[in-house]
């Protein structure tokens, strides 16, 4: 029997809405949970909610409220193996993978289970006697995040984990897509003991999600917006965002780029651009989009590159595989359409294009009725194709060829995004002049594009966001907001800048 999941909101299921069937795409004819999808009053009702919530929990002291973080973290570390399956099942992640997503929750919850102690503000000097100066984070109110499905628990537990701490309440509406595995993730949280209220689960498609947003900014009831997703969805909230006088924070694609220096370690190389393009299937907003190698070593690392994506198993996520299927139809279907962007100028040096069938098998592998598609490597990309300047969200590489680091750096910040980068060299000189000239947010050294840690900021610049950042401390400046406190106990009214003593030097004294 199909397992059918609704939106919670206030600890209490919304079941109204239209149905839509969440597949495995490793075998599409295989229905993993039938989604109610809400509409939009539902999401304007959620943050009625949470905003009514939000204010007792604001009320929990932080050490308090980081023992919760503390008791998810345990949770998700107990239900590991069950929640990476489902993510596996659900979305077509190597299971491996799906592991170490999972593991990011936990590093997650561990790092912020200390954050609920150092919520920290400050003592500040005044100018004026008998007076002290303070400052404090305050919750924002209630954040709406809206995430993708290509991680569907690690990325929303980015968000859903600084802003609980700091006392925010959430209405989160994940990926349709992948609305089974974000459902077992609110249960998660759910079980550490929140409030009811404090965080609700609305499932909905776009434009629900975009109308009932619109209404609840208008009605005061969110004070942030959370959005990983693309540039373009991005774009529209940035808009919307702008126009209530919020700003939100913004997680977008990427055109992510890997110099390859003439000296680097060629293998190591190719093991980075083989992760970090074909990883859950070149569906990352790190994967990588462009290798730019030297012109010295282009023709032996586009040898030992070709091979390695040659030898690569592509297969059922649920073994050892470099990657499995695309996570749904659309984005398939979107995929495709990429692959229409490969001109006669440019040189598939990959083999075989489009999805993996008993027609076009890769080997002995036809694709076992899932999205499988063939990896593709394609040589010769220019700066003014659309391969080279846009994200292809989907298992397909440029290269392309530099002669100087600074033609290198060019090419590399000339498509507008700035989410992740990556060099590839023995020289620490080439090292830092790629990181002083490269716009990302992120810079990797002899790794892969791909890669967070939980305590290190996350986030771009460009067409990859608006600057804002994910992950450690620096999370908090989305979720908090500063608040200033001034204390006279003199007795007396003391006016800034005008009531302050003065010493007067003598300026004229000369040696």
């Amino acid at each position: 029997m199909t397992h059918e999941i609704v939106s919670v909101i206030g600890g209490k299921q919304a079941p109204n809405g239209a149905a839509y069937d969440s597949i495995n795409p490793a075998r599409v004819d295989e229905v993993v949970a039938q989604v109610r999808l809400a509409d939009a009053e539902t999401f304007a009702s959620a943050c009625r909610t949470a905003a009514e919530a939000q204010r007792e929990w604001a009320r929990v002291p932080a050490p308090v409220r980081g023992r919760v973080i503390a008791s998810i973290g345990r949770l998700v570390e107990a239900n590991a193996e069950s929640l990476a399956s489902l993510v596996t099942r659900e979305i077509g992640k190597p299971y491996a993978e799906a592991l170490g997503e999972v593991r990011e929750i936990v590093d997650t919850c561990d790092f912020f289970l200390g954050e609920g102690r150092r919520l920290y503000g400050q003592t500040v000097p005044s100018e004026m006697p008998d007076k002290s100066l303070f400052t404090f984070r305050v919750p924002v109110g209630v954040a709406a995040v809206i995430t993708a499905g290509n991680f569907p628990v690690a990325v929303p537990s980015w968000y859903l984990v600084p802003a609980l701490l700091s006392g925010n309440a959430v209405v989160w509406k994940p990926a349709e897509y992948a609305a089974a595995s974000a459902h077992a993730l609110y249960r998660l949280f759910a079980a550490a003991g929140l409030p009811e209220g404090v965080l609700n689960l609305v499932l909905a498609d776009g434009s629900a999600t975009s109308e009932g947003l619109e209404t609840a900014l208008a009605e005061g009831t969110v004070h942030k917006v959370g959005f990983t997703g693309s540039t373009e969805v991005g774009r529209r909230i940035g808009e919307l965002c702008g126009r209530h006088l919020q700003s939100p924070c913004l997680e977008l694609g990427g055109k992510n780029p890997m110099v390859v220096m003439p000296d680097a370690d060629l293998d190591l190389a190719v093991e980075g651009a083989l992760f970090a393009g074909f990883g859950t299937a070149g569906q990352r907003c790190t994967s990588l989009g462009t290798v730019i190698v030297h012109e010295s070593v282009h023709a032996e690392f586009l040898g030992r590159y070709t091979r390695a994506v040659a030898a690569a198993t592509i297969g059922d996520p649920a073994g050892d595989v470099l990657c499995g299927p695309l996570l749904d139809h659309k984005f398939a279907s979107r995929y495709e359409e990429y692959l229409g962007w490969i001109q006669p100028h440019h040189t598939v040096v990959s083999g075989p294009t489009g999805r993996i069938t008993g027609d076009s098998p890769r080997g002995d592998f036809s694709g076992d009725g899932g999205l499988y598609y063939h990896p593709v490597v394609v040589d010769g990309v220019r700066p003014d194709d659309r391969l080279f300047l846009e994200e292809t969200f989907g298992p397909i590489v440029g290269v392309t060829t530099f002669s100087t680091l600074e033609e290198a750096v060019e090419l590399a910040n000339r498509p507008g995004y700035g989410l992740s980068s990556s060099i590839y060299t023995t020289d620490p000189k080439s090292a830092f002049r790629f990181r002083a000239g490269i716009g990302a947010g992120m810079v990797s050294v002899n790794n892969s594009t791909s890669g967070a840690e939980a305590h290190l900021p996350f986030g771009g610049n460009g067409k990859s966001g608006n600057g804002s950042r994910q992950s450690g401390m620096w999370v908090l400046d989305q979720f908090t907001r500063w608040q200033a406190m001034n204390w006279d106990y003199s007795g007396r009214l003391q006016k800034a800048q005008m009531d302050v003593a003065e010493i007067v030097p003598d300026l004229d004294f000369r040696l």
